[in-house]
């Protein structure tokens, strides 16, 4: 078995040989003059976490304001490059245990691995009717977002990549002395480049910046890791079930929001759109060159050993005369698959550009099974041809469109442009000021005409010409690049059932959406609302109701095989009514709207908005799909991947393919354990839901009192935190507030999070919490119990509580106190400050009796263990951070250098406290 003490002595030796090396660079750059504040500032930390000393606590703070530019810039970095290389050592880490799980003999299984799945449905029993049943409804669509707190710019990711792979040789047994010293000057060399980058950027990154950073892990990691979940798959199905043949269908997708996300982010246009759609074909086409060059080399089977079919020949002689032009033939004529090889390359390459082009990828996909179905008749029966099944599931996966590009608009844009579309036809004068119910007439009455009525494009305000380009650029998307390139429109802040009916309409307009005379309709859109606040989401159940009843709308949907998607916004829900509250109506909203949509045999797939954060709904993977209702799973899950978390968890090969690993068994697991109760069944106790809800209106009152029941709240959260300085970091292209507005309501939910989480309070991962459950726990000894229950067999429980125990550890109010030094009324801040001090008490101690633990993350030691390592070198980073800001707010004018220092302090702590910006 693994021995889990030594295997954290090997990370222990990593993160120190990569701390001595960052030790020398130190002296080698400041003199030992810098390394020993360093040191000086760091021993201090550490001696206070242990033993808080006041006098010690004066002179750290003492240390940290005499500091001076260059030095202070120098101590500042010091630290947050050491959180890279933690980072780096702590994920190669990871790559080791699963390595060191693969070794073992098969009685060791790693958990949370498709193999472990696969052996528990093994162990249950089912019927092979009931796991292929389980395989086709099995779906994750994974959708990468611009939402950056990845404060890492591409470069240092990059270097952090090198020195990861240096690490992995260092483990190799069959390592010799020279080869040692050869990866020692390496690392070292690397280590220097990271310290000597600059690691801020010094613009703001366009829409386009950001699409390139998304598309970079594909070209990385994902190109690659996806079709090998799905082989890990078929191979276990294989070994556990062997009398079977299974069919594995494609259920791991990745899509992208980078470059169709126009929500408040005016630099989003159909332009920038449509170049983003080539960008990913050009990626898509370049990978499937280099296998394609992979292939030929391999299949060099020649007519003169083996025997093709005569079909496969004659197509290649006709498409070489039809595709090719002279000298551009494979020159051996017996190598037939090489000769289809060339044709295939040369179509590849021209796709888009000339008439010789593929099409559609369907064309390239028929010409690859074309040559898997000859080979295999001359390859032995129980030999696959994995290189070739690779390259086929790729291209089912990714086509030419690489990952599907949703389109996401505010409501209110749709709602004025239908307005003024209605009254310069003469339909109705003021669309907007309608009721609801007679804003459905006039868009039922609208999309029951096949006519169209708009009217020339000039005759309409620029805003309205703009979101009408969007539509007919869609339009031309479908035509260009495959329907499957943009298949989703989501609605933001939906709050009525006109709202998707309008988007309709849209479409309708561009050729998307069409009704023919004879009644027959044709959509290739989805719409789909998101579903944001909490009285959002009390409504929903109504709002897709109202639509479900709807001719118009139910022609819409059979279209789209009567699956409706439907998105749940965790970001906003949670900025309005606390984490605690807004994960249960999350939960409660897609039983209701799932029971509802039942009714009308609509099947649902809910999109989890979950940002990377725990006050945004993150978490790993594998986690967040357990905490949904079972009875959910079955009909598909699709789950945002931040920005934020995109380099955590898909920049290195082995932890993209972990990651990945782990999302899938736990949908496989949970959707087969669901299938036992019924695909539509509720496995959730009657008073567990009781509890929830008597818990959630405690909290609901608790989180609400604070934030929009202190007059003084508002400003206590600009001056306690550095929301002001945040909007300097350029790590988005988007603004952070909509319609540049001060009111709370416009403050987009990242840069709310993210500023809590710098100044250690992150409120919004755990507030209010404590309130709820210590309210329906003190009533009674019985609801103790249930509590207990609830967290040992309800995952929804389970993971909600799991989190809040995160929330709390990342949390630490001994070093958010400082931020209050920020706040200009000092007796305001010190009220606020208490409250919230109180708070996490409460919290801490109730769930800690729910648990049944002694610390906050005994149920996660290496988590714990990591949270441990890392705050002695977050303190003063933190420090650092307060006396700069401090500095400079106190004078009018702005210092380019302490700004830089502040950033730098904000990048260094997002480093330290990994996935919580």
């Amino acid at each position: 078995m693994i021995d889990v003490a030594d295997n954290n002595s090997l990370l222990r030796n990593d993160v120190k040989k990569l701390g001595n090396i960052l030790g020398e660079i130190l002296v080698h750059h400041g003199g030992i003059t810098l390394f020993n504040k360093v040191e000086s500032i760091r021993e201090m930390t550490k001696d206070l976490r242990k033993n808080y000393d006041e006098s010690l606590y004066k002179k750290l703070k003492q240390e940290i304001s005499s500091l001076e530019s260059p030095t202070r810039q120098h101590v500042i970095r010091a630290f947050s490059v050491y959180f890279h290389l933690v980072n780096i050592a702590e994920q190669n880490h990871r790559i080791r245990r699963r390595r060191q799980y693969l070794l073992e003999d098969d009685s060791v299984i790693q958990p949370v691995s498709i193999e472990s799945a696969v052996s528990t449905i093994k162990e249950q029993q089912f019927s092979d009717e009931t796991i292929q049943n389980v395989l086709n409804d099995l779906s994750i669509e994974l959708i990468i977002t611009a939402h950056p707190t990845e404060a890492t710019k591409r470069t240092v990711l990059e270097i952090q990549k090198r020195i990861s792979t240096i690490l992995q040789k260092f483990d190799n047994p069959m390592l010799t002395k020279k080869e040692k010293r050869k990866l020692d000057d390496s690392l070292f060399n690397e280590v220097t480049a990271l310290w000597q980058t600059d690691e801020l950027r010094h613009r703001k990154p366009t829409v386009l910046d950001e699409v390139k950073n998304g598309l970079y892990f594909f070209d990385q990691t994902l190109f690659e890791a996806l079709p090998t979940i799905h082989q890990e798959l078929e191979d276990q199905l294989d070994r556990y079930f062997p009398q079977n043949e299974w069919s594995v269908p494609n259920f791991l997708h990745f899509g992208s929001w980078i470059g169709g996300d126009r929500d408040g982010n005016p630099n989003v246009t159909p332009e920038v759109t449509w170049e983003t759609l080539k960008r990913q074909r050009k990626l898509a086409i370049k990978k499937y060159d280099a296998s394609l060059i992979d292939l030929a080399r391999r299949f060099s089977q020649s007519t003169s050993r083996v025997s093709i079919s005569d079909e496969l020949i004659k197509s290649v002689e006709n498409e070489e005369a039809l595709y090719l032009e002279k000298g551009e033939a494979w020159p051996v004529e017996t190598e037939i698959y090489r000769r289809k090889f060339a044709v295939m390359l040369k179509r590849l390459r021209t796709v888009g550009k000339s008439e010789v082009g593929y099409k559609a990828s369907e064309e390239l996909l028929e010409d690859l099974m074309s040559i898997k179905e000859s080979a295999e008749k001359h390859q032995p029966a129980n030999q696959k041809l994995k290189t070739l099944r690779k390259l086929i599931r790729q291209v089912q996966l990714f086509g030419f469109h690489l990952a599907t590009l949703d389109i996401r608009n505010h409501s209110g844009e749709h709602e004025t442009a239908i307005s003024e579309i209605l009254r310069v036809v003469g339909i109705t004068e003021n669309y907007s000021e309608l009721s609801e119910e007679e804003k459905l007439k006039v868009l039922e009455d609208v999309l029951s005409d096949p006519r169209p009525i708009m009217l020339l494009n000039e005759d309409y305000s620029p805003e309205t010409q703009e979101i009408f380009k969007v539509f007919k650029m869609i339009n031309e998307a479908h035509e260009e690049f495959g329907k499957r390139s943009i298949d989703v429109y989501l609605v933001s802040m939906t709050q009525s059932s006109s709202d998707l009916l309008e988007v309709l309409v849209l479409a309708k307009e561009a050729g998307i959406y069409r009704l023919h005379a004879d009644g027959t309709v044709e959509s290739s859109l989805n719409v789909a609302p998101l579903l944001e606040t909490i009285d959002d989401l009390v409504a929903g159940p109504n709002i897709m109701k109202t639509l479900f009843e709807m001719d118009v709308y139910r022609n819409h949907i059979r279209e789209h095989g009567d699956h409706q998607e439907i998105m749940l916004g965790y970001s906003d829900g949670s900025k309005d009514g606390g984490t605690l509250t807004a994960n249960w109506k999350l939960y409660k909203a897609q039983q209701e709207i799932h029971e509802m949509a039942k009714e009308y045999d609509i099947r649902l797939k809910f999109f989890h908005g979950r940002g990377g954060s725990l006050g945004r709904g993150g978490g790993p993977l594998n986690r967040s799909i357990l905490s949904q209702p079972p009875e959910t799973l079955g009909d598909g899950v699709k789950i945002t991947e931040q920005g934020e978390v995109l380099s955590s968890r898909y920049l290195l090969e082995d932890i993209a393919y972990r990651n990945l690993e782990q999302a899938a068994s736990a949908l496989l697991e949970a959707s087969a354990k669901a299938s036992k109760h019924g695909k539509h069944g509720s496995n959730t106790a009657p008073e567990w839901e009781n509890a929830m809800e008597v818990i959630s209106k405690h909290s609901l009152s608790k989180y609400q009192s604070l934030v929009f029941g202190d007059k003084d709240f508002l400003r206590y959260f600009n001056q306690a935190t550095p929301l002001r300085e945040l909007g300097a970091l350029n790590i988005g292209s988007r603004p952070m507030k909509r319609k540049g507005s001060e009111r709370f309501e416009d403050l987009r939910a990242i840069p709310w999070v993210f500023a809590w989480t710098q100044s250690r309070q992150m409120i919004p991962a755990w507030y209010a919490s404590g309130t709820g459950l210590q309210s329906f726990a003190s009533a009674s000894d019985d609801n103790v119990k249930l509590l207990q229950e609830m967290y040992k067999t309800w995952p929804f429980f389970q993971v909600t509580i799991n989190n809040l125990k995160m929330a709390l550890m990342k949390a630490d109010l001994s070093t958010a106190k400082e931020y209050i030094t920020l706040v200009e009324d000092s007796e305001m801040g010190q009220r606020i400050f208490t409250d919230i001090s109180d708070e996490y008490n409460r919290t801490k101690e109730i769930l800690l009796k729910i648990t049944g633990s002694k610390e906050l993350l005994d149920h996660t030691p290496n988590i714990k263990e990591s949270v441990h390592r890392r705050n002695p070198y977050v303190d003063p980073l933190n420090f650092l951070q307060v006396d700069l800001i401090q500095k400079m707010r106190e004078t009018d004018e702005e210092s380019e250098e302490l700004m830089t220092e502040v950033l730098l302090t904000i990048s260094g702590i997002a480093a330290g406290l990994m996935n919580t910006g």
